[in-house]
């Protein structure tokens, strides 16, 4: 079934076109670098790493302590993780998968 977001416009439908052109790390670390602030990018990637630890089923205190994240952020995570559009779920599984090749 396919999926229609709530917040889709030609902007971030041209966002997200230009992100699947990436082909590398190197091409993504200058995209993001250029695209977003260095806070930005780090708080991405401290929502996915607390998904992961999140689906891991690690505690939020632990995860407190691991990520440095607040217990609102690690709630949001989760709250995405049980009730949101899965993307998430999907990108975990992309990687799970990924690495048991």
């Amino acid at each position: 079934m396919p999926y229609t977001s709530k917040y889709a416009n030609k902007d971030i439908e041209d966002l997200f076109d230009a992100i699947l052109k990436l082909k590398t790390k190197e091409e993504c670390y200058r995209f993001f670098e250029d695209l977003c602030t260095v806070k930005e990018v780090q708080d991405m990637a401290q929502r996915l790493r607390v998904a992961f630890l999140l689906n891991q089923k690690v505690s939020y205190q632990l995860i407190s302590q691991e990520t440095h994240a607040s217990t609102a952020t690690i709630s949001r995570v989760n709250k995405a993780l049980i009730y949101g559009a899965d993307g998430y779920r999907l990108i975990l599984d992309q990687l799970n998968s990924k690495t048991h090749e």
